[in-house]
């Protein structure tokens, strides 16, 4: 009888909030410096707005997904990806979300299931970052189709 290995499952699920940083480190850890910061600013925006935010990391593809479960397309709001000179800060169903100043496109991807309006946009500074548009973009993006965030954290 041959013994089958089970494979490793695709996304790492951080169930200890923000201050366990360990598999978002490694994500952004080829990043320059500044790059690292920013990501690590979006971070802790994303956890500012919602505490109780689960958080995945993707190591086969270098990103982290947030949200209020762990399922990529139905829980998670948001996603990041470092990049060598910019993060891009995604949002599933951003082409749905009100985005009076402007800050996602308006057009961008679809998923082949045509459920999901996605956008994304590229950030450079820390200015960008704090400014109180994009938080309330990801305050949206938390209400709109994605359960009810879970009070356990």
């Amino acid at each position: 009888m041959a013994l089958t290995q089970m494979a490793e499952p695709a996304g790492i699920i951080n169930k200890y909030g923000p201050k366990d940083d360990r598999a978002f480190r490694q994500i952004v850890a080829g990043a320059a410096p500044e790059i690292r910061e920013l990501a690590h600013a979006v971070r802790s925006l994303v956890y500012d707005v919602l505490p109780q935010t689960v958080e995945v990391v993707w190591p086969k593809q270098g990103s982290v997904g947030w949200g209020t479960g762990p399922k990529k397309f139905s829980e998670q709001f948001a996603y990041l990806m470092p990049f060598k000179r910019h993060v891009r800060l995604g949002f599933y169903y951003g082409g749905e979300l009100p985005d009076p100043a402007g800050l996602l496109p308006t057009a961008g991807g679809r998923q082949a299931s045509g459920r999901l309006a996605m956008r994304s946009m590229k950030l450079t500074t820390l200015e960008q970052v704090r400014q109180p548009a994009l938080r309330a973009l990801l305050h949206d993006a938390v209400l709109h189709k994605v359960p009810t965030p879970s009070s356990k954290n």
